[in-house]
C-alpha cells in the first residue's frame, strides 16, 4: 500500500519539490542545448544537396572580400544548365545559410568562372542566379571567356544587356585572373585564381558532414534526455513494491544507455574538435574552421551541463524512489506488526484476572502465560522494526519524522502491553497468593478444630499430660499461617489491589472460623495450664458428687496490663511478584493489645502525584527492570552457557557449536558482571536520590561501550543460533529452566535494555525541576543516545569488506557517512585531478579514534526482496598523517582532508552544510587530542627522550602532520610548517605534531616520522624493554578495549597484572573500574610507561617516580 496519511504525503512533497528543481534545471539547460542548436544548425543539410555539392557546381573556398563578404565560386561546370531551378535554390540557401548563421547580415562575392564558355551561357547563369540567390549579393565577378571570338560576343551581349543585370544585381565582366586581384586579395583566392588559399573540397565535404551529423547526435541526446526527464517526473508512484522494483531497474538500465550514448558522442565531439584544430585553429585566414570549432566546442560544452543536470535530476529522483518503497516496506511492517500487537491487546483486555477460586486462578495465569509468551516473540519484532527505522532515520530519509513516529508509536504499543500483562500478572499472581493463604488457613482451622477433638481427657488429667497437651498445641499455633497473624484489616491493605466482594466475604469467613477456633485454643490452653499447675496430692477416697452438680468453668487466661505481643512480618511492594523479594522490604508493625481486645496497624503509603514521588516511582520501575535483567542475564549464562561444559549435557552440544560458543552469546558475561557488581548497586543508591541518577550514568558512560561489541556480534550470533536453533541441547536447557521463551529472545534482552535506559532518563526528567541535577540527566540522556548512535554505526561497521588488517586496532568508530570525494594525486602513475574535476566518487566514510577510512558502498541482495548495503574498503588514512582545510571555494559544504603532507587531497562534498561541520567538528577534536597528548608525553618523557634515536625510518622520510586551515586559498590548500612546541610560537598556530618529540627535538627539526607506532618497544633500537610481571601499578596512559575479553583503562587507574597466557597477553584486573580482561604485553609497556630503562615500573620501587606499586601481587 502507498502512503496514506496527510504527514506522509507531505513529506514527500518536500522531496518532490527537491526533484522538480532539479527538472527544472534540466529543463532549463536543454532548452539552452537546443538554442544554440537553432543557431548553430542549418535548415538545409547537406544530404538533400550533397550530388550538387559534391559536382562542385559551387562551394565556399572560406575567402572573404571587402567588407568580410563571403566569396562563393561557381566554377567551370559544363552542366550547370541542366541543373534544375529547386535544385540550384537549395544549393545557394545550403551555402549562405552556413555564413549566416554564425554572422547575420554578411555579404557574399559570387565568382562566376566562364572563361571556357559562351556569352549566351553566362547570360543565362547570371539570369538563374538573380532569380535563385538567398542573399544579400553585394557583387558578380564574371571571368568572360578567354578566346577573342566569345569575349567579343560577351562584350558586345553585355554592353547591351548591362541595365538588365545592373537592375537586379552589380555584375563586374573581368577579363582576366589579374583583373581579379584588384577586387580580392590573392590569399582569399585559391589556387585556380591565381591565388594562396588552401582548399580541398572533399576534405571541406568530409567536415560539413561531421559537423552536421555531430550536431544532429546531439540534438536526439538532448531530446532523449528531455524525454526521459519528463517520463521520470510524470511517473506516478505505485502502490506496490514489486512494481517500484522493476521500475528502478528499468529506469536504472535507460540511465546507463543514456550515459553510454553521452559518452559516445562526446567522444565523436572531441575528435571533430582534433581534426578542426588540425586543419588550421590557428591559422587567421581560415575563419569558417575557427567559427567550426567554436560551435563544436560550445555544444560539447551545453551537453555537459545539461549531462550533469540530468544525471542531479535522476539522483534525485532515483533516492526518491528509493526511499519510497522503504517506506513502503517499512509502512507494511509497521501495519502488520501493529495489527498483531492489537490483536493481543485485545486477548489481554478479553482475559478476566476477577477469580474467586484457586483453580480458576491458575487456569488464568496459564492463559496469561501463553499470552505473554506471544506478546515476547511480537515485541522483539517490533524491536527490530524500530531498530530499522532509526536505521532508516539515520540515513536521512525524506521521511524521518514520519519514521519516528512510527518507532514511537510501536514503542508506545509494547510499552503498553508489557505494562498491561505485567500488571495483570502482578494481579493474579497476588490473588493466587491471596487465594492460597486463605485456603491454608482454612485447613489450619480445620486442623485446630481436629487437633482439640483428638486429644483425650483422661491423659490430660495429670500434670504431664496436661504439659504435653499444651505443648501440642503451642507447636501447632507456631505453624499457623502468617496470615492468620496480619489481621482482617491489615490483609485488606496489602492486598487491597485484587480484593472483590466474593474474596471479601471469603476473608471474612475465614477469620471468623479463625476467632472461633482461637477462642477454642484458648480456652483449651487455660483448663490445660490451671491442670498443670495443681501441686499433686495423695489419693484420698470421696464421696461421689451427684450427677447434676453443675461444672465450674475454668478462668481464662488474662495476661497484665501493659504486656502485648508486637511482630513483624514482611509484604511485596505493589505491583511486584511475590516470587521477588526486595532487598529493603516494608516492614508492618502489629501491635496485639489482649486486654484492649483490638490490633492496630501502623503503616504509610505514598498516594500523591507530587514530582518527588513520580521520581521515585521511575527510579522504582528502573531499579525494578535492572533486577529483572540481570537475573535473565544470569539465567542465560548459567543455564545455557554453563551447561556445555556439564557432564551430563555436553553430548548434546554439536562440537562446531562449543568451539563458536563466545559467538553465540558474544560479551554477555561482561555485560552481566557490570550490572550485577556495579550498576545495579549504583541504581540502588539513587533509590532516595533520583537526582543523583545523572552523575550515575555520566560515570559508567565508558563501560557502556561494551554493548557496542555485543551489538556487532549479534548479526553472527543469529546466524548461528538460525543453524543449531533445533539443537536438543538448547531444548534440553529450556525445559530445565522453565523458560517459555527461546534462547534467542533472551539474547536480544542487552539490545532492548538498551533502548530503555533513555525512555526512563527522559521521563524522570519531566518530573524534575530546573537545578545542577536536571542538567546531569540531559547529559546522561545525551551520552545513551549517542550509545545507540554509536551502535548503529558500529552496525554498519561490521558491513566492511576487503580490510585486511583488525578493525578494532583502529579505535572506537565515532562518526558513518556517504560524501562525494574528488581525488588528487600529487604524484604516481596517474593524475587524477583533471579528471575528478567533473565526475566525483560516492564514497562511504568511517571515522575511528585512529584512522578514517573510505569505501564504496554496494547494495547486496539478502533474504526474499531486501537489500543489505556493504562497504567495500578502498582507503585507510591513519589520523597521524591527516590534516584539513575547512572551506573551499566554490562550495559551502566541500571541505578538503589531505594525507602525508598532501601527497594526496581528498576535496569532500557533504549532503549539507550541518553534516559538514559535525565532521569537522570531530576531526579538529580528534587532531586537537592527538597533539595534547604528544605534548603530554612529550614533557613526561623529557629526560629519558634525549636517549631516544632521533632518526626517521627509512620509509619515512617525508614530515607528516595532522593540521587545521580555515584559509580560503585559490587552490584550496593549506600548508603546515614546523612548529615548535614553545609556548610563545603557538598563539596563532593550529597544527599538531604528528609524533611524541621532545621540545629540543621539534625545534629546527626539518623532516622526522608522523607515525605514531615508530616509538614502539619493539623499534626503538637502543632501547631496553622493561620486562613485565605481576603487580599492582597506575596507568600512566589511556587503553582503548580492543577486541572481545578486552577492557577499557583511564590514565591514573589502578591495575593488577596477573599472569601472562601462551598468546602473550596479560590477564589484567582494572581496580579502579572493576573489570577483568586481557591486554598484550606492548600495549601494556606504553600504559604503565617505558621511560625508566634500568626499573620495573611497578608502584613503591624506589627511583621511579612516574609509576608507584601499591601492593605485591
Amino acid at each position: 500500500m502507498g502512503p496514506a496519511s496527510l504527514q506522509e504525503e507531505r513529506y514527500l512533497g518536500k522531496e518532490s519539490e527537491e526533484e522538480m528543481e532539479s527538472y527544472h534545471c534540466l529543463l532549463q539547460a536543454g532548452s539552452q542545448l537546443e538554442s544554440t542548436l537553432q543557431q548553430v544548425t542549418v535548415p538545409v543539410s547537406l544530404k538533400e544537396v550533397g550530388g550538387y555539392i559534391e559536382k562542385q557546381v559551387a562551394y565556399l573556398s572560406g575567402g572573404r572580400g571587402e567588407d568580410s563578404s563571403v566569396i562563393i565560386t561557381l566554377p567551370e561546370c559544363s552542366a550547370f544548365s541542366d541543373i534544375p531551378e529547386d535544385a540550384l535554390a537549395k544549393v545557394f540557401t545550403y551555402l549562405t545559410l552556413i555564413p549566416r548563421t554564425r554572422q547575420p547580415g554578411v555579404k557574399f562575392i559570387i565568382i562566376l568562372d566562364r572563361r571556357l564558355d559562351t556569352w549566351a551561357s553566362i547570360k543565362a547563369a547570371l539570369a538563374r542566379i538573380a532569380a535563385s540567390f538567398p542573399g544579400n549579393l553585394h557583387l558578380v565577378l564574371v571571368l568572360r571567356p578567354t578566346s577573342f571570338f566569345h569575349r567579343t560576343v560577351t562584350d558586345i551581349g553585355f554592353r547591351f544587356s548591362q541595365d538588365d543585370f545592373m537592375l537586379k544585381m552589380p555584375v563586374v565582366m573581368l577579363s582576366s585572373v589579374t583583373d581579379l586581384l584588384r577586387y580580392i586579395d590573392e590569399n582569399q583566392l585559391t589556387s585556380e585564381f591565381g591565388g594562396t588559399l588552401d582548399y580541398c573540397h572533399s576534405d571541406w565535404i568530409v567536415l560539413r558532414t561531421a559537423i552536421e551529423s555531430f550536431a544532429v547526435t546531439v540534438k536526439d541526446i538532448a531530446q532523449m534526455l528531455q524525454g526521459f526527464g519528463t517520463e521520470l517526473a510524470e511517473a506516478e508512484l505505485p502502490d506496490e513494491g514489486k512494481v517500484i522494483e522493476q521500475l528502478l531497474e528499468t529506469h536504472t538500465e535507460k540511465y546507463k544507455k543514456l550515459k553510454d550514448a553521452i559518452r559516445s558522442v562526446s567522444k565523436e565531439g572531441r575528435h571533430l574538435l582534433s581534426n578542426l584544430e588540425t586543419t588550421g585553429k590557428d591559422d587567421d585566414s581560415q575563419w569558417d574552421v575557427k567559427l567550426d570549432w567554436e560551435t563544436v566546442e560550445r555544444l560539447l560544452a551545453q551537453l555537459r551541463d545539461m549531462e550533469s543536470a540530468f544525471d542531479g535530476f535522476f539522483e534525485k529522483h532515483h533516492l526518491k524512489l528509493h526511499q519510497y518503497l522503504q517506506l513502503l516496506r517499512y509502512e507494511q511492517s509497521f501495519q502488520e506488526i501493529e495489527l498483531c500487537l492489537g490483536h493481543l491487546m485485545h486477548q489481554e483486555r478479553e482475559l478476566s484476572i476477577n477469580m474467586s477460586t484457586l483453580a480458576q486462578t491458575e487456569q488464568a495465569l496459564k492463559r496469561l502465560d501463553s499470552l505473554e509468551s506471544n506478546g515476547q516473540e511480537v515485541m522483539s519484532r517490533a524491536q527490530i522494526i524500530i531498530l530499522h527505522g532509526h536505521q532508516l532515520s539515520a540515513g536521512h530519509h525524506y521521511a524521518m519524522a514520519l519514521i519516528m513516529q512510527r518507532c514511537n508509536e510501536l514503542r508506545h504499543h509494547c510499552d503498553t502491553l508489557s505494562a498491561a500483562l505485567k500488571s495483570k500478572h502482578s494481579f493474579l499472581m497476588q490473588t493466587h497468593q491471596l487465594l492460597l493463604c486463605l485456603g491454608q488457613a482454612q485447613t489450619w482451622c480445620d486442623d485446630a478444630a481436629y487437633l482439640l477433638a483428638n486429644q483425650l481427657v483422661d491423659k490430660s488429667q495429670s500434670k504431664e499430660g496436661a504439659q504435653a497437651a499444651l505443648r501440642e498445641i503451642e507447636k501447632f499455633l507456631e505453624e499457623a499461617p502468617s496470615i492468620l497473624s496480619l489481621g482482617h484489616d491489615v490483609l485488606a491493605v496489602e492486598y487491597e489491589a485484587v480484593i472483590t466482594p466474593q474474596l471479601q466475604t471469603q476473608i471474612g469467613k475465614v477469620f471468623e472460623k479463625h476467632l472461633a477456633v482461637q477462642q477454642m485454643i484458648q480456652n483449651r490452653q487455660a483448663c490445660l495450664r490451671k491442670l498443670a499447675d495443681k501441686h499433686v496430692r495423695p489419693i484420698q477416697l470421696v464421696a461421689p458428687r451427684p450427677e447434676n452438680q453443675p461444672r465450674t468453668k475454668s478462668p481464662l487466661f488474662s495476661p497484665k496490663h501493659g504486656d502485648g505481643l508486637k511482630f513483624t512480618f514482611d509484604i511485596s511492594l505493589p505491583g511486584k511478584k511475590s516470587s521477588r523479594k526486595s532487598p529493603n522490604p516494608r516492614k508492618i508493625e502489629v501491635i496485639h493489645d489482649y486486654q484492649e481486645g483490638r490490633s492496630c496497624v501502623s503503616y504509610s503509603l505514598d498516594g500523591d502525584d507530587s514530582p518527588d514521588f513520580l521520581k521515585r516511582h521511575v527510579m522504582r520501575e528502573l531499579i525494578e527492570t535492572e533486577r529483572i535483567y540481570v537475573e535473565e542475564l544470569l539465567s542465560v549464562l548459567l543455564g545455557y552457557r554453563a551447561e556445555m561444559d556439564s557432564p551430563a549435557l555436553s553430548r548434546l552440544v554439536p562440537p562446531i557449536l562449543r568451539s563458536k560458543r563466545d559467538i553465540l552469546f558474544g560479551n554477555m558475561p561482561e555485560i552481566y558482571n557490570f550490572h550485577s557488581r556495579v550498576f545495579l548497586q549504583d541504581l540502588e543508591g539513587c533509590l532516595e536520590a533520583p537526582e543523583a541518577l545523572g552523575a550515575c550514568f555520566l560515570q559508567r558512560k565508558e563501560s557502556f561501550q561494551m554493548y557496542e561489541m555485543y551489538c556487532q556480534n549479534k548479526p553472527r550470533s543469529e546466524a548461528l543460533w538460525r543453524q543449531f536453533s533445533d539443537c536438543a541441547f538448547f531444548q534440553e536447557c529450556q525445559k530445565k529452566l522453565d523458560h517459555k521463551l527461546g534462547l534467542d529472545s533472551y539474547l536480544l534482552k542487552p539490545v532492548q535494555r538498551l533502548t530503555k535506559y533513555q525512555l526512563l532518563l527522559k521521563e524522570l526528567l519531566k518530573y524534575s525541576p530546573d537545578c545542577e541535577a536536571t542538567s546531569e540527566l540531559k547529559g546522561a540522556l545525551t551520552a545513551m543516545l549517542d550509545l545507540l548512535k554509536s551502535v548503529n554505526d558500529s552496525m554498519h561497521q561490521i558491513a566492511i569488506t576487503g580490510y585486511e588488517g583488525e578493525i578494532c586496532e583502529l579505535g572506537r568508530v565515532l562518526m558513518q557517512g556517504s560524501f562525494s570525494v574528488w581525488i588528487s594525486h600529487k604524484r604516481g602513475p596517474t593524475r587524477m585531478k583533471e579528471l575528478a574535476r567533473f565526475k566525483p566518487m560516492q564514497r562511504h566514510f568511517f571515522l575511528y579514534e585512529r584512522a578514517l577510512l573510505l569505501c564504496k558502498r554496494r547494495e547486496d541482495h539478502g533474504d526474499g526482496s531486501d537489500k543489505t548495503p556493504s562497504y567495500s574498503f578502498k582507503h585507510c588514512l591513519k589520523m597521524t598523517a591527516v590534516g584539513i582545510t575547512e572551506n573551499v571555494k566554490g562550495d559551502v559544504k566541500k571541505f578538503e582532508i589531505w594525507y602525508s603532507g598532501r601527497e594526496e587531497v581528498y576535496v569532500v562534498q557533504a549532503p549539507t552544510v550541518e553534516v559538514k561541520m559535525a565532521w569537522l567538528n570531530e576531526l579538529r577534536r580528534i587532531l586537537t587530542n592527538q597533539q595534547k597528548l604528544l605534548r603530554d608525553e612529550a614533557y613526561q618523557h623529557g629526560p629519558a627522550a634525549e636517549h631516544m634515536q632521533l632518526s626517521p625510518s627509512p620509509t619515512e622520510s617525508k614530515q607528516q602532520r595532522a593540521s587545521v586551515s580555515s584559509e580560503d586559498t585559490e587552490s584550496g590548500r593549506s600548508s603546515p610548517e614546523p612548529q615548535p612546541h614553545s609556548p610563545k610560537n603557538q598563539p596563532n598556530r593550529r597544527s599538531w605534531p604528528g609524533a611524541h618529540q621532545s621540545v629540543d627535538i621539534c625545534e629546527g627539526l626539518e623532516e622526522w616520522s608522523g607515525d605514531q607506532d615508530a616509538f614502539l618497544p619493539s623499534e626503538i633500537e637502543g632501547k631496553k624493554i622493561v620486562k613485565l610481571s605481576p603487580g599492582k601499578y597506575r596507568a600512566m596512559a589511556d587503553c582503548p578495549q580492543n577486541g572481545p575479553g578486552g577492557i577499557i583503562i583511564k590514565r591514573g587507574d589502578v591495575i593488577h597484572l596477573q599472569c601472562e597466557d601462551n598468546r602473550g597477553r596479560w590477564l589484567v584486573k582494572n581496580l579502579s573500574q572493576q573489570q577483568e580482561g586481557f591486554i598484550v604485553a606492548a600495549s601494556l609497556q606504553l600504559i604503565i610507561g617505558t621511560s625508566s630503562h634500568e626499573h620495573s615500573p611497578r608502584l613503591g620501587e624506589a627511583g621511579n617516580l612516574k609509576v608507584r606499586k601499591m601492593s605485591s601481587p
